[in-house]
């Protein structure tokens, strides 16, 4: 039985299981997702979504499910309905706490830029940011379950991609208005040619790597 729900929730997307007993309450609630975990440069972001019961945009899935027209169509969508705030880590900041506690930081940022307060925060992940202002659950796999996260990774992804887009034409040459900084083979082909740059993640070890070689060689 169990796994014929799961399956049936993939098949149908995420939907307000998780938001409906809070709801019912009266209570606010607000999904909260990141973007930009694995990538080799730039920051990561986060997006805290409340969403309006009454207004709940349809097509709302997990933002890599979703196509680029698509996360772009709905992003706007959500903004008009919804209440957004939005956090990022820096890469300085990722460098120096780690990339899950800088996205535990993204989190807990977009949760405070958030125009109301929620009563209850959705997070997608096995954990919670803390401290947070008020009780949270840890959705695992969350964006592709429940409504306000997948509006939070939508939101969180179109925010990450335009700064990388910006990014890309002060470091041309990199793809990131593509690869969104990803270790894609452009990025690796000019991480070699380029260099690294001050938007690179000196800890992920892919350039740590070449830092350490360059280093060597010049002993």
């Amino acid at each position: 039985m169990a796994a014929a729900l799961r399956l049936k929730r993939r098949m149908t997307g995420p939907d307000s299981t998780f938001e409906a007993p809070h709801w019912a309450r009266g209570t606010l609630v607000a999904g909260v997702d990141e973007v930009g975990r694995g990538p080799l440069a730039g920051p990561v972001v986060a997006a805290a979504v409340v969403l309006d019961i009454a207004r709940i945009p349809e097509g709302l899935n997990d933002s890599k499910k979703l196509s680029q027209k698509r996360r772009e169509a709905l992003e706007p969508v959500i903004r008009a309905v919804a209440g957004v705030g939005l956090g990022v880590a820096t890469v300085e900041e990722i460098d120096r706490l780690n990339i899950l506690q800088a996205s535990l930081l993204a989190m807990r940022r977009a949760v405070a830029a958030l125009p109301v307060a929620p009563g209850h925060l959705l997070v997608d992940g096995n954990r919670l940011p803390h401290p947070l202002p008020c009780p949270g659950t840890a959705v695992i796999g969350g964006d592709a379950r429940s409504v306000s996260i997948a509006a939070a990774s939508v939101v969180a992804k179109i925010h990450r991609d335009a700064l990388m887009r910006d990014l890309a034409q002060h470091h041309p040459g990199y793809g990131w208005e593509t690869n969104a900084g990803y270790g894609s083979k452009i990025h690796m082909q000019a991480l070699q040619n380029l260099g690294i740059t001050p938007h690179h993640r000196r800890s992920f070890r892919p350039i740590h790597n070449i830092l350490y070689q360059v280093e060597i060689s010049r002993v």
